[in-house]
């Protein structure tokens, strides 16, 4: 009898990208989950999506202008956590992803109206929140008094920056007051929240949206439930602290799918702040009054 033997062929790297969804857990071309903007095809679960990859779905293409891409952090606390420097971490993150910090904010347009973004990265030391990242953020509300259009963050973070120490409590403080200016000039604000939106950045300007939308099944609050369980030792209920849970009570406004983000910002923005050439909306011709440009529900 007579034996063939064929080598086994080796897959390459990276062909396929299995589902983050433990209840899922399905393998799928990396090539299928990019197109659909990492959300999985069987079970629609919201992986995580890195801030360029955001610019480029929320934006029209080439529109984008950095803000604040010139400042950089600086080791002033000479952090090291017994295993490496806070500036060798700094080095090392960079070189390996795609951003040079946690944060990209900068001018650009939705459907060609004018609009000021700022997308956080998880992928950068969990998308915390250092001095950087505050100042990007600060430096994109500003614009948008400035130039009097819209503001939209989308927020993923694990929180503070350990490293930076009090540095990093501080941009709470910075970013809220920042944003807080647009609510008296009637500027819209649009926060979007993606998994996980946790700590200072949940519990400063990613929490002070005019409108809150947040991504299906998103991880949000400011401590995790097990902190939250020992200290007022009892059970969370289920679903704790995800998007569904606080949509239900009230603290999200709307759960959109990423994939419709745009299209709803759009839509929404075309109420809230209609450009001067847009006919007023058909309530407005009925006899209802049309909406104040610019206005937030909250402050109508």
């Amino acid at each position: 009898m007579a034996w063939s033997f064929r080598k086994k062929r080796e897959i390459p790297a990276g062909l396929w990208t299995k589902c983050t969804n433990p209840a899922c857990g399905k393998m799928a071309f990396s090539k299928t989950i990019q197109e659909n903007v990492n959300v999985c095809p069987e079970c629609s679960h919201h992986m995580r999506l890195e801030a360029r990859r955001r610019v480029d779905l929320l934006l029209d293409a080439g529109t984008f202008q950095p803000l604040g891409d010139d400042i950089v952090p600086v080791d002033v606390l000479r952090f090291n956590d017994g295993s490496e420097a806070y500036e060798q971490k700094l080095k090392r993150t960079r070189a390996k992803g795609q951003t040079g910090e946690a944060a990209l904010a900068g001018r650009g347009s939705m459907g060609g109206r004018p609009v000021v973004l700022a997308v956080l990265d998880f992928s950068f030391l969990g998308g915390s929140m250092g001095v950087v990242v505050g100042e990007r953020v600060a430096l994109a509300a500003e614009a948008a008094l400035k130039d009097r259009v819209p503001l939209i963050v989308v927020s993923s973070s694990g929180g503070a920056r350990m490293h930076e120490g009090p540095l990093s409590l501080m941009q709470m403080a910075k970013t809220s007051a920042a944003i807080a200016r647009l609510r008296p000039a009637k500027i819209p604000y649009i926060s979007v929240l993606a998994d996980p939106c946790t700590g200072g950045v949940s519990a400063s300007f990613a929490a002070q949206g005019d409108l809150t939308f947040a991504e299906p099944g998103a991880l949000i609050g400011f401590a995790g439930p097990r902190v939250i369980e020992s200290t007022i030792r009892t059970t969370l209920p289920e679903g704790f602290q995800r998007a569904e849970f606080l949509a239900e009570k009230g603290f999200i406004d709307r759960i959109v799918d990423r994939r419709k983000l745009r299209e709803e910002i759009l839509a929404v923005l075309a109420y809230l702040a209609p450009l001067p050439e847009q006919p007023l909306l058909a309530s407005a011709t009925a006899g209802e009054p049309a909406p104040t440009a610019g206005l937030s529900p909250k402050t109508a």
